[in-house]
Formats: C-alpha cells, sequence, structure tokens
C-alpha cells in the first residue's frame, strides 16, 4: 500500500460507522440427533464411536421401523435434509424419508460403509411447511435401517454466519488498540488472524486497527524497546512484516530487522536449536510452542529482505532438531526437552529423553501450525523439504488417531482421552483442523483426511456462540501455560473465554476453512 493509499484508507477509516453488535443467526445448517426423536422399534446405543451427540439409534431389524425427528421452520421454505448413517454389512438397507407424512425419498438407498464406525451421510432436497414439521426415516425391508446419528437441515436461503469477521467485530468492539495488551505472542497471534480476514474483506478498519496497536511500540525510527530474549516475544514480528507490506513505511522493517540480528547471537542447544527463553530456569531447553514463535517470522523475514538462504536453513534445521527431540512412538511431541537433565527443571524425565514425558495439545498445535507455514514458505528443491513433508504425514495420522469420535475435538493432554480429568480444548483443535486441512490442500497427506479436519471444524463452532450482548464467544480455550510433568497440572488450567490463544488460532483455521470449502 502506497502513502497516498494508506491515507486514504486512514481518511475513510474515521468516517466508518461505530461498530454494531453482531445480530447475524448461527450457522444455517441445523443438527438434530437420532437419540432425541421419536424411535419406533429401535434402541439407542453408544457403542460403535465416531457418532455426534449422545449416541445413535440401531433400528429393529423388520420393516416399517423408523426415527422420526420434529423439526421447526420458521416459514415455508426448501431444504436440504443430510442423514448421518453407518451400515456395518455389505447390504443395503433401504429406508423411505417422509416430510409431514408425504414420502420425498422412496427407498432410499444406505449401502454398507464398511464398518459400524464408519459414518456417511445422504443427502436429499425437500420442501418444509411453516412451522412443525416431521421428518420420518421408515426401514423398507426386514433388514431394518442402518444405524442413524442425526439429521442435518440446512436452508439454502439463509447464508451461514461468516464467524471470522463476527470474531473481529466483536473484539474490537470490546478493546481498542490500546486497551488490548501489550507486545506478547497471544496479541501477535490474534492480529495475524485478523490480517488474513482483512485480506480476504478489504475492510480498512481491520488493518487501521493492526497498525494503532503496533504503533504503540514502533516509533518513527523503528526504534522497538524490545530485548528479544525468549521466543515467544519474536512472534508479533510477523505483525511488523505485515505492516511493512501493507504501508511499504521503513520504520516496520527496522523493527523487524532487530528480531533477525537477535537470532544472530541467541543461545542454543548443543545440536543447534533455540532455547525457548534465556531466563536462568529455562536455559537449554526446547520447548514446542517455540517453533511457531520464531520460525514461520524467520522465514517470511527471509523472503521478503533477500535473506532466504540463511532464513531457509535455519528455519528447517530448527524444526527437525525439535522434532529430533520432541518426537514420541505415536507420532505425538512431549511439551518440551531439557538439555541440563534437569538441573534447574524438575519436570525432565530421563527414560523419555530429558522430555516432561507428556503431550500438552497447544504445544503441538504450535508446531505444527509451524512446520505447515514454514512449507509454504521453503522452496520445493531444499533439502530438508521432504523430512519436514514427512513430519507433517507423521503428525496429521497421529492427530487422526487422538481426535476424539464424540465431539470432533482434541483433548488437553492428547492421549489421556479416557481420563475422567480431561477435557476437549478449543485451541489445539482449531489449530489440528488446521494443520490437516492444509496438508490434505496441499498434497502432502491422503484427501480422506479431509473428513478429520470437518469434523474438528464442526467441533470447534460448537465452542463459538453469539452473546446477550450481540458479540461472538468463542469458549473452552487454555490459558497460557507453563511446562510440567504430571496430567493434573494441564487438567487443571483455567478455561477462559475469548482469550487471544484461541480467538487467533480460530481466525487461522476458518479463514483455512472458508477458502477451501470445508
Amino acid at each position: 500500500m502506497t502513502t497516498l493509499r494508506l491515507a486514504l484508507t486512514l481518511a475513510l477509516t474515521a468516517l466508518a460507522l461505530p461498530l454494531a453488535p453482531v445480530t447475524a443467526a448461527q450457522a444455517a445448517v441445523v443438527r438434530y440427533e437420532a437419540e432425541d426423536a421419536t424411535i419406533a422399534r429401535g434402541a439407542v446405543e453408544s457403542n460403535h464411536p465416531g457418532f455426534t451427540g449422545a449416541g445413535f439409534v440401531n433400528y429393529d431389524n423388520v420393516t416399517g421401523s423408523y426415527v422420526d425427528w420434529t423439526v421447526d421452520s420458521p416459514r415455508a421454505q426448501t431444504v436440504t435434509l443430510t442423514l448421518r448413517y453407518a451400515n456395518g454389512t455389505t447390504a443395503e438397507r433401504p429406508m423411505d424419508v417422509s416430510v409431514n407424512g408425504t414420502v420425498v425419498s422412496a427407498a432410499r438407498s444406505f449401502p454398507g460403509t464398511g464398518s459400524w464406525t464408519n459414518w456417511a451421510t445422504a443427502t436429499l432436497t425437500a420442501s418444509l411447511g411453516a412451522g412443525t414439521n416431521h421428518v420420518r426415516a421408515t426401514a423398507t425391508t426386514a433388514g431394518g435401517g442402518p444405524n442413524v446419528d442425526s439429521l442435518s437441515v440446512d436452508d439454502q436461503t439463509q447464508p451461514a454466519t461468516d464467524w471470522s469477521k463476527a470474531v473481529v467485530d466483536s473484539t474490537m468492539a470490546r478493546f481498542t488498540p490500546s486497551s488490548i495488551g501489550g507486545w506478547s505472542y497471544p496479541v501477535g497471534l490474534y492480529l495475524y488472524g485478523q490480517h488474513l480476514v482483512y485480506q480476504r474483506t478489504h475492510d480498512p478498519r481491520y488493518l487501521q486497527y493492526i497498525k494503532d496497536w503496533a504503533d504503540r511500540f514502533v516509533d518513527g525510527g523503528g526504534n522497538i524497546s524490545q530485548s528479544f530474549n525468549n521466543l515467544d516475544s519474536m512472534e508479533a514480528g510477523n505483525v511488523l512484516l505485515i505492516l511493512w507490506q501493507e504501508t511499504g513505511q521503513a520504520k516496520y522493517r527496522t523493527a523487524a530487522q532487530k528480531i533477525r540480528n537477535r537470532l544472530n547471537t541467541y543461545p542454543r542447544t548443543s545440536d543447534g536449536g533455540f532455547w525457548h527463553s534465556t531466563s536462568d530456569s529455562r536455559q537449554g531447553q526446547l520447548w514446542a510452542d517455540g517453533t511457531f514463535m520464531v520460525n514461520p517470522f524467520l522465514a517470511r523475514y527471509g523472503r521478503l529482505f533477500n535473506d532466504a538462504t540463511y532464513a531457509n536453513n535455519e528455519v528447517a534445521k530448527q524444526l527437525v532438531v525439535y522434532d529430533d527431540h520432541l518426537r514420541r512412538a505415536s507420532g505425538l511431541l512431549y511439551h518440551a526437552y531439557d538439555e541440563p537433565g534437569g538441573l534447574t527443571a524438575s519436570w525432565v524425565h530421563p527414560e523419555s529423553g530429558n522430555t516432561n514425558g507428556l503431550s500438552w495439545c497447544r504445544a503441538i498445535g504450535w508446531y505444527g501450525m509451524a512446520v505447515t507455514d514454514v512449507l509454504e514458505i521453503i522452496p520445493a528443491s531444499h533439502p530438508q523439504r521432504a523430512a519436514l513433508v514427512g513430519i507433517v504425514r507423521d503428525l496429521v495420522a497421529a492427530f487422526a488417531r487422538y481426535q476424539d469420535p464424540a465431539t470432533g475435538r482434541w483433548f488437553q493432554v492428547v492421549d489421556q482421552e479416557s481420563d475422567p480429568g480431561n477435557w476437549t480444548e478449543t485451541s489445539c483443535s482449531a489449530m489440528y483442523t488446521f494443520t490437516i486441512s492444509r496438508a490434505v490442500e496441499r498434497g502432502y497427506v491422503d484427501a480422506s483426511y479431509k473428513a478429520n479436519a470437518t469434523r474438528g471444524y464442526q467441533g470447534v463452532l460448537q465452542k463459538v456462540s453469539i452473546g446477550s450482548d450481540g458479540r461472538t464467544n468463542v469458549a473452552d480455550i487454555c490459558i497460557g501455560t507453563n511446562v510440567d510433568d504430571v496430567t493434573s497440572f494441564y487438567f487443571g488450567r483455567p478455561r477462559a473465554t475469548n482469550d487471544f490463544h484461541g480467538l487467533g488460532a480460530f481466525l487461522i483455521m476458518n479463514e483455512q476453512m472458508m477458502r477451501t470449502g470445508s
């Protein structure tokens, strides 16, 4: 953006109307669980994973068994009906689908899905009347119907909420650029996500907000009062790169260069991994979190400022070194590694390679997004590219393996899903969904993993709502977290609503899913 264009943008922004509350309806698709419907000659069961809600309906093996949903419609309209089902046999289990007693799809095919845990969908178009409607799926053969999980009703005439815009508008209404917070990685993450929304919508308010925040810390000469003695402090450097690209103002490049120069002397482990922090209690430690705090910034800096040879080699090296120390046989990562072997860290487990011995979900999410972002930049000819693609493949396979079949989200301690103290966390679920979707899009993994991204997306959206003030709320986000070696520490972390870790991750995920039509 030229200086003239920026001036015009600022002038238009000054004339913008005040932010209005978000009043859009929830997503146009409404899901009705089968277990909540009227059931004739069938039973609610939960012995086959992958269902939504509390269970599914197992039809009795008789003709005429049915599930009948009560569906309210604000007006007469044409909708898409989607039945989610599983058929573990090799035989067809056809059903008549009727609306208000009229069959709209006779002997609809519900073929085998390979197993009772493989869920598929069948869709059809139907007309609903204004008010209460009954949608019924009735078995037409002695084999009964398939296992039915849910009915979804999609009003094609009502667009779904643009949740990215809703979250950004709500956050800007809650905070000014001066009150949103200081120079920090959670705010930097959120503003990076807000810029993605700006790139799609071109709403000048979004860019102006980002600029006003950054100008609190960067003066006209590019000076910034940061020592950059930990990786967390470097993540917001992405905002500086964004503003240099958008405005062309040299001060943002000058400020960003201070981070790049700090890496020349930044301390490392014996095999070259950047320490997470230079503080006395964290020297020699590698946290999976830190990969996202510095590596995407460095790769982008190298591409923008003729420093790509160093930057690409360095980021690839960092990601491989961290993977070497943190990778588990399951494909997950431990949260952190300590090269000194516990001299200052109480959480070290020598039997797990001087790691903390546990897999915290967001730490792995940071790492997954870091590798994904770096692969967008380093060239196909880079000698470490194949290794990084292999890392993504292994991560996606692990993400799919540990995805909660009931919610589509992932647990705070990823592989302790059966512990009653564990809970599904929103920010990491958004990060995993983004990583899987991008890996499918780029062909790093098989297209079948798109189903995991879709389930993850739906699961995260279940944590998004609109409050009585007309603004969005994103719930169950773990606040900032240290390293520990006991599950109760992670289980007990406070769950916040609208924490910037979750808002930023949500925007990154949502823009990816909207762009790819997922």
